[in-house]
């Protein structure tokens, strides 16, 4: 009988043999990428609210595969999806501002016209945005609509052969530096996506400032004041809000995986801590209370991504409902948030410090926690796949 491996406090309960070892070059080449061009910039780019370096991460992610990296053709990977929640785990654990530029250019804007466009949206747009020579964004929430997006207000009416597009979008990551947007309007028809161009006539992006989350990230409003598209600037393939809400569930899939990346970094930083931070003659870790906060963060944080893997396997699989999305969401950012608040607490005042990650994901996640579907959201959601009633309304 061979002998039992030792326990690694890394992957205590083995997931690591779960992965291919595709699965694990997709994850080193990621994880090595994060830490040589991200992690010893980030604390600078999140204390000065600004991301300057945007574009050039933009087209290193095209050149690692990162960028609708599970989509096929034109240009993209063809990764898997437990691939790519891989690397949006690794993204995340160095910053959710980062993780966020490469789900919405990949798994909202990409997706929205690999998806839905035709050959020739795909032709034009999707190369280029796999290569990060484009970047994307994605226009569904507005000013005074979020959960509740068959209420937007923006318009898109004919006019001759053209499409005329009116309104505002809120909270849009990519949108001061994007090419091309995708945004969702009510028209005579329903709901419908254009792919505009950010160069347009009456198209202006102006960036949010004064965040205290995501703060290594473009955050934008777009305006879109009489902008006239051709007529082949609509996405052919949906009508209806059964499109930006299956962009967001591809989405949502990615977040999944990311939290769990921001709670390993909020873990590892106070595990290490713990190690040798001395209190009372002994470091911290050797008292009862510390290894306890230890030992439930790291249930937790494996758990979930447990969790995320299952889920990456069943959509693989296409088997992967948006309900159970909703499910894996809902834990895993909860999940998240609380690791990294215990963790704070195992750190003391050093907690606070941008020398250590465990507050920057802490404020992250504060927003990771309400986009693409507040915690009120996805609970409606289980609760009406559990008891088929409707809780909406």
């Amino acid at each position: 009988m061979s002998a039992l491996p030792p326990f690694d406090p890394a992957d205590p309960i083995g997931i690591d043999d779960l992965l291919s070892p595709e699965d694990l070059a997709v994850r080193d080449t990621v994880r090595s990428w994060a830490a040589d061009r991200v992690l010893p910039y980030v604390a600078e780019w999140y204390e000065s609210g600004e991301l300057p370096v945007i574009r050039e991460l933009a087209r290193e992610l095209g050149s690692i595969g990162a960028l609708g990296m599970s989509l096929e053709g034109y240009g993209c990977a063809g990764a898997s999806a437990v691939q790519y929640g891989l690397a949006c785990l690794e993204l995340e654990a160095a910053d959710s501002g980062i993780r966020s530029l490469v789900s919405v250019q990949g798994s909202l804007a990409m997706y929205a016209i690999w998806k839905y466009g035709s050959e020739e949206q795909k032709q034009r747009w999707l190369p280029g945005m796999a290569a990060g020579e484009l970047i994307g964004c994605f226009g569904l929430t507005e000013p005074d609509v979020g959960s509740d997006p068959a209420a937007m207000r923006t318009y898109a009416k004919k006019d001759g052969a053209d499409w005329v597009l009116t309104g505002r979008k809120m909270w849009i990551t990519n949108g001061s530096v994007a090419a091309v947007a995708v945004v969702w309007a009510q028209t005579e028809d329903g709901v419908r996506g254009f792919v505009v161009p950010t160069d347009a006539p009456g198209f202006s992006a102006p960036e949010i400032k004064h965040k205290w989350s995501l703060r290594a990230s473009v955050t934008s409003e777009l305006v879109m004041d009489d902008v006239r598209l051709p007529a082949d600037a609509v996405l052919p393939g949906v009508t209806g809000l059964k499109g930006p809400l299956g962009c967001l569930s591809h989405a949502r899939y990615g977040i999944v995986w990311g939290a769990m990346g921001a709670a390993r970094a909020s873990f590892e930083s106070a595990l290490d801590y713990a190690r040798t931070r001395e209190q009372f003659g002994r470091p911290i870790g050797g008292f009862q209370l510390t290894q306890a906060k230890l030992a439930d963060m790291a249930l937790e944080l494996h758990k979930g991504v447990l969790l995320a893997h299952h889920l990456g396997t069943r959509m693989d699989a296409g088997k992967l409902r948006p309900e159970q999305v909703s499910f894996g969401k809902l834990n895993n950012v909860r999940e998240a948030i609380e690791i990294c608040r215990t963790s704070r607490t195992i750190l003391g005042a050093n907690g606070i410090s941008l020398e250590y990650p465990v507050m920057r994901h802490a404020t992250n996640l504060e927003s990771v926690l309400t986009y693409e579907g507040t915690v009120e959201m996805h609970q409606l959601v289980l609760g009406k796949a559990l008891t088929g009633l409707d809780a909406f309304r």
